[in-house]
């Protein structure tokens, strides 16, 4: 049924089961079991499917819309945008409404329901009964409800969209439908004012504020992609129509108050935008037609009789146009967001509208991230400020052992023959752990993980490669002129910058992997000799002859032991106290504790959404008890230092006073050797550590990098897709807005006759035919010449027959007209075979005649 107002259609959507993909997301993100909110998610699948299911303009489907936008609202602060499944929604305006658009993102999904809630308040607002105030009022009501949703959308929804919104949904399609229905809500609260008998000049500036709305529709539904023609000239007539309607309602205030020049200036300027909105007429429906031409009618009518009245009796002066003094406006309609999408928390509680929260005992998404940061904040501050340091600390003990030549030169001294028990100790350690074999192990378990983070990185890399290539052949193949989007390095800036710096990590992990490979390298021949049995070792360290010990060296020997002693203690204590920290950096869970602090948070601030940079605070009273830990690594290193420099010295006192004894110089070789095999297995045990526990993290750097580059090549995949739909789209000066009869018609070609027998015809044939499309090339210069048909040929046929008479064949054509005696084969008739009916016109009383 034809209306002179507009109203909203709903989007459509597929079927889905959105607790599967929730189910799925809780079970692989959260250590909570599904199970425990098996009622939740049979609750959100049935507030989907009541939701979308709302067809009809029907108050009762305002809860239904509004209580399933609710509970997305709030699950946004439990789930990720991007909770793994793609809603699938069809536009409702536009040239593609078949075509359906699929994001993985629950905001696109909330800004679908949320768009149905503009529709069915727009659709409830044409469905009231606009005959009464009360109809009216309840359809103004409507109206603005309807827009407040859609600028709740534009201002709210789209900014956290994440990616390029649907062309109905853009921002130029969302303005002019807000303008469109804030210029209705105006023309209802006009035509109350009209229907209560309000003062002219106030109906008047009312009619000037629904042509200010209906022209800002107007302006920007051009510039949009989805809002079609018809409503453009539709809300292009309504502008002019009401300014129209202001100035008449003003001519008539002039009236009351004797301005009779300035009520024919304005009902001639109501005139004239009347016939401005009526250059419209052949796109308009007809109620909008005929409010129009009535109020034509009315103002041809006052004009003929102010003008009459001034000539005749006033003699007033009539200003010209620019003299008038501009209309003021009256706006009653304002966008009004309804509290159920502003501020949907306060409608859902266990006693409210909208029924619990659902999976409110699930750990928000917020507080999981959190959590996330606080684990990362604190094994860094763990691992990087304090055991690393202590690791250095212990590396600069064992380069200082090595560069004096000790244990072996004191063991070789203290025990000719013989296995020394610290050597002994440290060659069961290395059998025990068999060290070989677990090197082997942890290289070839490194190896993996890094090949695996090299082919995670090269997937998502060469997803951006694939893109770039298929944009820059779009490019060559539609030119920069009319592929105006941006090139892949700016659309995905920060994808690219992650290239550089992943690449960067392994480059500098594989020059760390070879460094500790060489280590091992040197390291293994000697760790081959402590992994066999005593008597290998006995024979790889050779016995040296008991000499009597000096008591001047004894003295020094005894000196340089307890010194050496020092610094072994204090290696021990400090590697207890390596895996202390690291034992309480495992206990240190704060799952309950940020739980509490979310609650407090939600508490004090009801009306703000929990996100990760709220919890800042309680992360540094969570990481402050390390500050005792980060502060004992200066202690550690002041008491290294001067651990070692008594070990300087007494072993400087000690080569002094065995100078000149080389009896052990070889076995002391040994020795040390074999103290150095043990570190550096030591060091590369930390070394392979480090390195798994870098590459795992590093796997999720680069999964989230391929996920990320996955979700930009799909969304420039169809993004390119809608581009090139749009410029396959004949261009606009090709269409035009008249019928096929008001086109020019050109004159008529002589018809080439068809032949079928020789290569001559059909070359006769094909000239002539170029000859006329160049002709008619000449004649219409902006027509394409068509391409003339190739002409089949056949062999050679007899000659046909001769046509019996009065029998009709193709040959002899139509004739109408005269008499009998008049027409024949021969072409007696007229010329043309035209009839000799009057004014050149078939007279259906001669008939038809054939041959």
């Amino acid at each position: 049924m034809a209306s002179n107002i507009l109203f909203l259609p709903f989007r459509k959507t597929n079927s889905l089961a959105l607790s599967a993909a929730i189910k799925q997301y809780i079970s692989s993100k959260y250590e909570q079991h599904p199970d425990m909110f098996k009622q939740d998610l049979e609750v959100i699948d049935a507030l989907r499917r009541d939701a979308v299911h709302v067809r009809e303009p029907h108050t009762s489907g305002i809860k239904k819309i509004t209580a399933y936008a609710g509970q997305l609202a709030w699950m946004g602060g439990k789930f990720p945008i991007d909770i793994g499944i793609d809603f699938t929604w069809y536009p409702a305006l536009g040239y593609n409404t078949e075509r359906p658009i699929s994001q993985n993102n629950l905001k696109f999904e909330l800004a679908n329901v949320l768009y149905n809630l503009a529709a069915l308040y727009s659709q409830l607002a044409i469905s009231s009964n606009r005959g009464t105030t009360e109809g009216l009022r309840s359809a103004c009501n409507y109206f603005c409800l309807a827009a407040g949703v859609l600028s709740h959308i534009k201002t709210d929804i789209l900014p956290e969209l994440r990616t390029t919104p649907p062309e109905d949904m853009d921002d130029s399609t969302l303005e002019s439908l807000e303008y469109l229905m804030l210029a209705q809500a105006q023309e209802c609260f006009w035509q109350k004012a009209v229907m209560d008998v309000y003062k002219d000049a106030s109906i008047a500036k009312l009619a000037a504020k629904v042509s200010d709305f209906y022209g800002a529709a107007g302006d920007w539904g051009v510039k949009s992609e989805a809002i079609s023609s018809e409503w453009i000239h539709h809300t292009t007539a309504k502008h002019h129509h009401f300014a129209a309607a202001a100035q008449f309602r003003q001519a008539c205030d002039c009236l009351e108050k004797r301005k009779y020049g300035e009520e024919v200036a304005r009902l001639r300027d109501s005139i004239a935008c009347v016939n401005e909105a009526l250059k419209e007429a052949r796109y308009l429906n007809k109620v909008v037609l005929g409010d129009l031409n009535g109020l034509k009618n009315k103002v041809t009518e006052d004009l003929k009789r102010a003008e009459k009245d001034n000539d005749l009796i006033y003699l007033n002066p009539v200003p010209p146009k620019s003299e008038l003094k501009t209309l003021e406006r009256a706006n009653m309609a304002v966008a009004k967001v309804p509290k159920e999408i502003s501020d949907p928390a306060s409608f859902i509680g266990d006693t409210k509208e909208f029924g619990p929260p659902l999976f409110a005992k699930l750990v928000p998404f917020a507080v999981h991230v959190a959590a996330s940061i606080y684990e990362e904040r604190r094994d860094r501050l763990v691992n990087t400020n304090i055991i690393d340091e202590l690791e250095i600390l212990t590396t600069k003990i064992h380069d200082t052992l090595r560069s004096l030549n000790l244990p072996g030169s004191l063991q070789a001294l203290e025990k000719p023959l013989g296995l020394p028990p610290t050597l002994t100790s440290h060659a069961e350690e290395i059998r025990q752990a068999d060290a070989l074999t677990r090197l082997q192990r942890s290289f070839s378990d490194t190896a993996k993980l890094k090949a695996s983070d090299d082919a995670i990185f090269a997937e998502g890399r060469e997803l951006l490669q694939a893109e770039a290539g298929e944009n820059e052949r779009l490019v060559m193949k539609y030119g920069t002129d009319r592929w105006t989007r941006p090139d892949s390095r700016s659309a995905a800036a920060k994808l690219y910058a992650q290239v550089d710096e992943i690449d960067g990590y392994l480059k500098s992990a594989a020059n760390s992997d070879s460094l500790v490979r060489t280590k091992f390298q040197e390291c293994e021949e000697m760790l081959r000799i402590l992994s066999g049995s005593d008597r290998d070792l006995g024979n790889f360290v050779p016995s040296s002859r008991r000499v009597a010990i000096p008591p001047k060296l004894e003295g020094e020997v005894s000196k340089l032991r307890n010194a050496l002693n020092e610094v072994s203690r204090l290696e021990s204590r400090r590697r207890r106290k390596i895996e202390a920290l690291r034992e309480n950096a495992k206990k240190d869970d704060i799952n309950s504790s940020i739980l509490t602090e979310a609650a407090r948070l939600e508490r004090e601030y009801p009306s703000q959404t929990v996100v990760p940079a709220h919890f800042e605070d309680f992360f540094e009273q969570r990481l402050a008890k390390y500050d005792a830990d980060i502060a004992s690594v200066k202690s550690e290193s002041d008491e290294q230092d001067r651990l070692t420099h008594q070990l300087e010295l007494a072993n400087a006192n000690f080569v002094a006073a065995r100078k000149g004894d080389t009896s052990s110089r070889e076995r002391e070789q040994a020795l040390q050797k074999l103290e150095n095999g043990y570190f550096k297995y030591k060091e590369i045990v930390s070394n392979l550590e480090v390195g798994r526990k870098f590459y795992n993290d590093l796997a999720r750097i680069v999964g989230r990098f391929r996920d990320g580059c996955k979700s930009f090549v799909y969304e420039r995949r169809e993004e390119a897709m809608r581009l090139e739909n749009e410029l396959s789209l004949p261009p606009l000066s090709s269409l035009s807005m008249h019928s096929p009869h008001d086109l020019p018609q050109p004159s008529p070609q002589p018809q080439i006759p068809r032949t079928y027998n020789t290569r001559a015809s059909v070359s006769a044939s094909t000239l002539s035919s170029n000859s006329s499309n160049s002709r008619n090339s000449q004649q219409f210069p902006h027509q394409e010449v068509d391409i003339p048909a190739p002409v089949p040929t056949r062999a050679m046929q007899s000659p046909p027959l001769p046509i019996q008479p009065g029998v009709w064949a193709p040959e002899m054509g139509l004739k109408f007209g005269g008499p009998p005696g008049q027409s024949g084969n021969g072409g007696n008739g007229h010329q043309g075979g035209q009839p000799q009916g009057a004014g050149g016109s078939w007279d259906p009383n001669r008939g038809l005649r054939f041959g």
